[in-house]
């Protein structure tokens, strides 16, 4: 038996809501640098500065967080669509083994040919 996941990197899902939340809390932090860059002054040039460089470090970091954030739902996507194939091809196999054993067993249905605009059973001769 597997243990249960402990960390947020156990497993492909926990680490893509790792990843999501991360990337919200950058997009967030940027949005609050780009206001204290708006505020800012121009007394204040190395403040100015600074913020400039948080703001370029975070939008990279931004960039690099919904990277990683698609590099695991692609992951994510192929790991269901591997064990959704390996499940289907067991399921094709029982609905034809069933579709077989259904048609064995059925006796064929009676004719209905039309008579006076109403349909009426006819036994195949």
């Amino acid at each position: 038996m597997k243990p249960e996941p402990g960390t947020p990197f156990d497993s492909v899902e926990s680490a893509h809501a790792f990843v999501a939340l991360l990337a919200k809390a950058v997009a967030d932090s940027r949005q609050d640098v780009e206001a204290d860059v708006q505020k800012a002054g121009s007394n204040a040039p190395r403040r100015l500065d600074a913020l400039r460089i948080a703001l370029y470090n975070l939008k990279k970091l931004e960039v690099h967080m919904n990277q990683s954030r698609r590099i695991l739902n692609d992951l994510r996507s192929l790991r269901r669509l591997l064990l959704d194939e390996r499940t289907s091809a067991a399921v094709k196999t029982a609905v034809k083994s069933a579709e077989a054993a259904a048609k064995q067993a059925t006796p064929p249905p009676a004719n209905l040919t039309p008579s006076n605009g109403k349909a009426q059973r006819t036994m195949a001769a």
